[in-house]
């Protein structure tokens, strides 16, 4: 990996989210040299509540006041989200401001931020179909038909990493590059969502 990029290698970034994922959150590594990685961990938690709130979101049990607060929540984690993917964009393209695009350099159309991202929700996925292998109270089939999905999750973070690498690589030789569009998440916002501004005749 380029030194431009070595404290953001993609295996770092998945031992991060693995270990955020199993036990307490990891410290942001200390030789981090911007705020790349602190927004990197703001993502992952917002991914991690997401999951948490997704799951509660599914109860039949509860009354609808309960379903109406984890959405409310799932809205308001996925806009931090959104916010922290652009952020660690910000980051990694500020520390190749300076480095010339070449003019037949590839245009990434998914950035770095939402490939970290992906990186992320892959850890939660893999994390939980790993749970899953090793119950006892479900059938042989059960248990089979996840661990070919563990198999099929962990095959996708690998080519995942691996082009997350190839696009941070080429962009510091400005051989490739990625342009952050923001996401106008327009449902959250009452300056735009109609039933957010529309008033009542």
């Amino acid at each position: 990996m380029t030194p431009i990029f070595a404290d953001l290698t993609s295996a770092a970034i998945v031992a991060f989210h693995d270990q955020a994922v199993a036990g307490p959150p990891p410290a942001v590594p200390a030789h981090a040299i911007d705020r790349a990685w602190d927004w990197v961990a703001v993502d992952h938690r917002c991914n991690v509540a997401l999951w948490n709130e997704e799951d509660q979101a599914r109860r039949i049990d509860v009354g609808s006041d309960a379903i109406a607060a984890n959405k409310r929540a799932i809205d308001r984690f996925n806009q931090e989200r959104n916010d922290a993917i652009e952020k660690i964009d910000e980051a990694l393209l500020a520390r190749i401001a300076a480095v010339p695009i070449a003019h037949d350099a590839w245009h990434n159309s998914e950035t770095a931020g939402a490939m970290i991202d992906r990186l992320s929700i892959l850890a939660l996925k893999i994390f939980h179909m790993r749970a899953q292998t090793v119950r006892v109270d479900v059938s042989p089939a059960h248990i089979e038909s996840c661990i070919e999905k563990l198999r099929r999750l962990e095959a996708q973070r690998g080519d995942l990493a691996r082009c997350l690498n190839a696009l941070l690589s080429l962009a510091a030789d400005g051989r490739a590059f990625w342009r952050v569009y923001r996401q106008f998440k327009m449902y959250n916002s009452p300056q735009l969502n109609p039933y957010l501004y529309a008033r009542k005749p």
